[in-house]
């Protein structure tokens, strides 16, 4: 699942992305840099390269994340970690940021606490979640066509974990409820641009949570071909491009 999110995922919904929060991280001239939920590390490398004097730790909870991770990106230290219990001591770090990991915590008050104890006196967290699905180019289209290819029942993963965290007022709440002051919440709309639409179906099917929902099917094929037609003929044919929108917080640790 690493090497299709990887291959097929990062390069058109996250790189974009990484970019623009590496540029705010660098702003802030952190001097050690803790990154949750880092996945194969397309924010670690753009972090490292944007704040080459820092000391950057990357984290995720899944094992084949760091591993591959780490291969990819040796210039960060890697760890394993829960971010609802993370291994570091107090007040460790000038910067913790985290690239649309926050929808997957299942106590977000309980990680954004732990945020707040591992940062510096009036140290920076800099997230970001995704917006409604519908403000999501190439989510939307996937869904849509998983769920016309899959009457009988298609999975809800993208609706409800990755778009099901958009409001800014409960993020707010939660952010707040961990002692941590919301500073801005700015939403950004950026392009993505993928080889097809076929390639992107390919990640989503093979590279997400969805997958187990394909697993065992004795129509698995007839489905993959049908949603990245039905993807194909809402996006386009050969290289494609849509927008992606979501929503960038910045809160502190009380000084």
């Amino acid at each position: 699942m690493p090497e299709a999110y990887e291959q097929h995922l990062v390069p058109v919904l996250f790189r974009p992305f990484a970019d623009d929060l590496a540029t705010r991280a660098a702003a802030l001239r952190p001097r050690s840099v803790l990154e949750l939920a880092a996945g194969t590390g397309v924010l670690t490398s753009a972090l490292v390269d944007a704040v080459p004097a820092a000391a950057v730790t990357a984290t995720d909870l899944n094992e084949a994340m760091v591993t591959v991770g780490s291969a990819r990106e040796p210039r960060a230290a890697w760890r394993r970690a829960d971010a609802q219990e993370l291994p570091f001591d107090d007040g460790g770090f000038d910067l913790v940021v985290c690239q649309f990991g926050v929808m997957f915590f299942p106590d977000r008050p309980a990680a954004y606490a732990e945020v707040r104890r591992v940062l510096a006196p009036g140290g920076r967290f800099v997230f970001n979640s995704w917006g409604p699905l519908s403000t999501h180019g190439f989510d939307a289209a996937f869904q849509a066509a998983l769920e016309e290819s899959m009457p009988d029942g298609a999975p809800p993963f993208l609706r409800d974990v990755p778009h099901g965290y958009a409001d800014p007022a409960a993020v707010a709440a939660d952010v707040e409820a961990a002692g941590l002051t919301l500073a801005a919440a700015e939403p950004l709309t950026l392009a993505g641009v993928a080889r097809s639409a076929a390639s992107v179906a390919d990640g989503f099917l093979t590279g997400t949570p969805v997958s187990a929902a394909m697993a065992g099917r004795e129509d698995a094929r007839d489905i993959r071909a049908a949603v990245a037609r039905r993807m194909t003929d809402r996006l386009g044919t050969g290289p494609v491009t849509a927008p992606m929108s979501a929503t960038v917080y910045t809160a502190h640790a009380p000084a």
